[in-house]
């Protein structure tokens, strides 16, 4: 089967490459072209050789995307402006507009032009459980039928192009994923906008990639919404996350007050049918972070050794912490080689 991916370079994209050729399938990569993502497919094409291609283009250009669909069997639709963590390094709720160009443009440009094609018929859209809105006062877990109320840039993008997707002749799956951290960590400000005690429901890149994989070969997956998370023991508050992951690289846990009080929209996801159907639930927060520290090799002994500095850095970058000097306690809290 050969398997077009858009956002092929992104976090989920990668876990989702390596999955799709896992299982004997062909994959044709659909993203921007710029030094990093030339890198990226280098490596790639390596590993893989004849079972990996690349079409760069635009998914704004309709030409662009009328012919990386050309000989495609199903489509992976993974290219999005993300509010955090961006790879490409914009951040949807600080560029709207184009975020708006990239991520709901974009879909319609890819839904209109494989409706008008006899091939391919099949795409599995990545969703986010951001679309539901902030549900802290409401009873979890969230269920694919309960109400929707996007309240950010990006949510309302979601669920817009869920809606031309649902619209669409297409055979469609939509997977709604709940908080997928990339391996290749990045501690920016972003991290503190969650309060500690907000639900967050945690979810392995490559489980999610595996899903997804499956989801291909799946006769059961179509014109359905699945949630897609981690199952009952990836279900944490986000100070359970935060504590495993600074702590496992040695920097420590930062203290309550630079995180904000305000609810964020994440929280815990019935995803029973999406484990029966296909299986995806191996991995926790501890492979997570056992993924971060292989990654990172020997600048985990940097990071260690020079973790009240890396702490006095992160904390200046916290919106919420307002002390105008830092106590040494705070800054060696939990220090040790």
């Amino acid at each position: 089967m050969k398997v077009l991916i858009t956002g092929a370079f992104g976090n989920i994209g990668l876990s989702t490459i390596e999955e799709v050729i896992k299982q004997g399938d062909y994959v044709r990569c659909f993203d921007l072209k710029n030094k990093k993502n030339e890198r990226i497919f280098k490596k790639l094409k390596k590993i893989y050789k004849n079972r990996i291609e690349v079409y760069w283009g635009d998914i704004t250009r309709i030409d662009d995307v009328r012919k990386a669909l050309e000989e495609q069997d199903v489509v992976i639709h993974l290219a999005f402006i993300i509010p955090k963590l961006s790879s490409t390094g914009l951040e949807s709720e600080e560029v709207p507009n184009i975020a708006y160009k990239i991520n709901v443009i974009g879909t319609k440009n890819l839904v209109s032009i494989m409706e008008a094609l006899i091939k391919p018929k099949k795409i599995i859209f990545t969703s986010s459980v951001h679309v539901y809105g902030l549900t802290q006062h409401l009873k979890p877990p969230r269920r694919s039928d309960d109400p929707l109320n996007p309240h950010e840039h990006y949510s309302k993008h979601k669920l817009e192009c869920e809606n031309i997707i649902k619209s669409s002749n297409l055979t469609w799956s939509i997977y709604r994923l709940a908080a997928s951290l990339p391996i290749n960590l990045k501690l920016d400000r972003g991290m503190f906008d969650v309060p500690l005690n907000n639900r967050m429901e945690y979810v392995h890149t490559k489980d999610v990639g595996y899903a997804i994989a499956k989801g291909i070969r799946s006769d059961k997956i179509w014109r359905k919404v699945l949630l897609i998370g981690g199952g009952e023991r990836c279900q944490y508050y986000y100070k359970d996350i935060v504590k495993k992951v600074l702590e496992g690289i040695g920097i420590g846990m930062l203290p309550e007050e630079a995180f904000s009080d305000k609810p964020f929209a994440t929280d815990w996801m019935d995803t029973k049918e999406s484990e029966e159907i296909l299986h995806y639930q191996r991995r926790t927060i501890e492979d997570y972070v056992k993924d971060v520290k292989r990654n990172l090799g020997y600048k985990i002994f940097f990071i260690r050794l020079f973790s009240p500095t890396i702490r006095y850095l992160l904390l200046k970058k916290s919106p919420y912490y307002k002390r105008k000097y830092i106590p040494l306690k705070v800054l060696l809290e939990g220090y040790r080689l």
